[in-house]
């Protein structure tokens, strides 16, 4: 099924890359990523313009994913969760969705589950764009410039090992993050002292 899937969308070549990017930031729950490399395989020298539809479509698809956590995010949840569950993730949200949002925007993760967070927790969807930007650039075009320079060969490297760089890309950043933080609270604790 997968595979069909997938199949479907590689038949309209450049137009199944748009709207598979588009449905992905909101609600498809196989990532747009797939076609990307299945469509760059085929033609590795359209890899950039592939990665730029991508890109865009999903940038556009952004705001729709968000909107859709804003009008019933909260109504869903409050029917599976318990209220000072989602009280505690929307703190949580609002302290650290930018650097959520950037890692999902770049990671296996699905990107959908950010867009809806952000519109139910009520995030900033301008900061939700700018990071959304910043990730989905990264995701997009790193496979768009190894398939345009390095073609069909790079078809494994991709696929096998390209998410676990990213994933430990993630990691890495999330540390750096941490102790950013963590400094920052231990800065703002000194100074009234001094």
């Amino acid at each position: 099924m997968f595979q069909g899937i997938i199949q479907f969308f590689e038949d309209f070549g450049q137009i199944g890359m748009f709207i598979h990017s588009f449905i992905d930031a909101i609600f498809f729950p196989i990532p747009a990523f797939f076609l990307q490399v299945s469509l760059s395989v085929l033609n590795p020298k359209n890899a950039l313009m592939l990665a730029t539809i991508g890109y865009l479509a999903s940038l556009l698809g952004t705001p729709v994913g968000y909107y859709i956590g804003k009008l019933v995010g909260n109504n869903f949840l409050q029917k599976i969760v318990k209220e000072k569950w989602i009280t505690q993730a929307s703190g949580l949200f609002k302290k650290n969705g930018e650097i959520a949002i950037f890692i999902g925007a770049f990671t296996p993760i699905p990107f959908k589950v950010f867009t809806i967070l952000a519109g139910m927790f009520h995030f900033s969807l301008w900061k939700l764009l700018g990071y959304a930007a910043l990730g989905r650039g990264v995701k997009f075009y790193i496979v768009g410039v190894i398939f345009h320079y390095f073609g069909r060969s790079s078809e494994d490297f991709v696929m096998s090992y390209l998410s676990l760089i990213m994933s430990g890309l993630a990691v890495l950043i999330l540390i750096v993050y941490f102790f950013y933080r963590r400094n920052k609270r231990k800065k703002e604790k000194e100074s009234p002292n001094s």
